[in-house]
């Protein structure tokens, strides 16, 4: 593989010129690694208080279920989903690169592919829906155009994204302030108000489907963030440790994503028939006259900066499927060029969509739920029990390397653990027959997990780890005294 001599004295690349992150999917040295791990817990709080996460927590309500089973049904799924997540974050502080292009050793240079473009699509679906959800909040707030309000939203994400990391974990660290005191004022004031309507805090009240979907789709919602949850933990120092890093994330996501989703729920049962940010604004007015504005401007802040975090995944994912078709070499004007044309592409989807927002939104987790919970099995299983963090940074990014062009163990497994989820889905476009039992419950998300991960440990036991320790070992012998590629 190429190598281009770079000495120690070098100064970092991450932060670039003028604040600008010059890095992208390569390898970040030891030597430009910064922050703590506590850093972590405001990026995913933050990530997690917006309106999105608001639009999540309304389904129970919607379908007919109580705030006390809704609420339940949004703890318990975050929780689930969001363990998973974290343990994906763990790995950048190991590995120093990005989420995807982690990818390669479990299903090979070019089976890679098959997750990015699923990862790609995922990002510009999130951010489609995003700027829907920002245009309606402009709309409220300012009766500004939503077109208008599409493109000025995308703007603003798009030059957090180009500043990159440094900036992007700053502007979630200030937002988190605001974010704890007003969500505090909220889940106190509301309790003192009580205009939450009888009968939303009755055992009663339990409605099965509505409380399986409101569990599986909060727990798809912060899966779904394992796709690039390191990309935001890879500078960090290696001497932070797994623990921490898990730690400090699960509990930023967790806090974040529940509550914001209860905020929703309360909103929803207060507020019936209403769009999602009539009905913030309408709960937080109940409180007190204006508090309801404050509510959605921060969540419309909120929105801005994981809209950000979504572009920069998406630029970092596309280059990653560039570099399989041809090596790319890090550089801004890549990553600028790839932000813009994620931005282009999501902006087209939001302009195009309908005005069923919040059923579609349901579906498009549902089918994330099902596409990225044998990709995080097989990636988690190989990380922490088959190859236990032993990696080498340069076959990751070499054509013909020790991890192969495609991946035959994490492909199979794939394969076999989404034909596994099929009878237990409950979809727009497919029901499979043990949903159809269950009256319409999709628990695939178990089977899923279970299977992909069980088939391929079973897979990997022909791998011989002990020689690939002696090729990584040689491989990346000279990694922090010259550039990968």
């Amino acid at each position: 593989m190429d190598t281009v001599v770079n000495s120690r004295n070098t100064p970092p690349r991450g932060g670039g010129l003028r604040g600008i992150e010059s890095r992208s999917i390569d390898y970040v040295p030891l030597r430009e690694r910064h922050g703590k791990a506590w850093h972590l817990w405001p990026v995913w709080f933050t990530g997690d208080a917006h309106l999105a996460t608001v639009a999540t927590g309304v389904l129970g309500i919607s379908m007919g279920s109580n705030l006390l089973w809704t609420g339940i049904a949004i703890v318990a799924g975050c929780a689930f989903g969001t363990f998973f997540m974290a343990f994906h974050s763990s790995q950048g502080p190991q590995l120093g690169l990005p989420q995807m292009i982690q990818s390669r050793p479990q299903f090979g240079y070019l089976g890679a592919l098959l997750v990015w473009v699923v990862a790609l699509v995922t990002y510009l679906g999130y951010n489609a829906f995003n700027q829907l959800l920002a245009g309606e909040a402009a709309h409220l707030l300012f009766g500004v155009d939503p077109t208008v309000a599409y493109l000025a939203f995308t703007a603003l994400a798009v030059l957090l994204a180009v500043f990159g990391y440094d900036w992007i974990h700053k502007a979630q660290r200030w937002l988190a302030y605001g974010l704890l005191v007003v969500l505090a004022v909220f889940s106190v004031g509301i309790g003192f108000t009580g205009h939450v309507p009888s009968g939303q805090f009755s055992a009663s009240g339990f409605h099965a489907e509505a409380f399986a979907i409101q569990f599986f789709v909060a727990a798809a919602y912060q899966l779904s963030w394992a796709i690039y949850v390191s990309d935001y933990s890879r500078y960090l120092p290696r001497t932070v440790g797994v623990r921490a890093t898990f730690w400090w994330t699960y509990l930023g996501a967790l806090i974040g994503g529940a509550w914001m989703m209860l905020v929703g729920a309360v909103a929803a049962s207060i507020n019936t028939g209403l769009n999602t940010s009539e009905a913030i604004q309408g709960a937080g007015n109940a409180i007190f006259p204006g508090f309801g504005t404050v509510l959605v401007v921060l969540a419309l802040l909120g929105l801005i900066t994981i809209t950000g975090l979504n572009f920069y995944g998406a630029s970092l994912t596309l280059l990653s499927i560039a570099d399989s078709v041809r090596p790319v070499r890090s550089s801004r004007a890549k990553r600028v060029v790839t932000l813009l044309v994620c931005a282009v592409l999501s902006t087209s989807v939001a302009l195009s969509a309908s005005a069923n927002f919040l059923h579609e939104f349901e579906h498009f987790l549902g089918i994330l739920l099902l596409l990225f919970t044998p990709w995080t099995a097989i990636n988690l299983v190989d990380f922490f029990w088959v190859r236990h963090t032993h990696y080498s940074i340069r076959e990751i990014f070499n054509p013909r390397g020790m991890y192969g062009r495609w991946g035959w163990r994490g492909l199979l497994a794939y394969a076999i653990g989404f034909v596994a989820m099929l009878p237990f889905v409950n979809s727009a476009i497919y029901t499979g027959p043990v949903a159809r039992l269950l009256g319409g419950t999709d628990i695939a998300m178990l089977p899923g997990l279970i299977v992909s991960g069980g088939v391929y440990l079973l897979a990997c036991r022909s791998l011989d780890i002990a020689a690939e320790r002696v090729l990584i070992a040689r491989a990346d012998a000279d990694l922090e005294t010259t550039e990968v590629r």
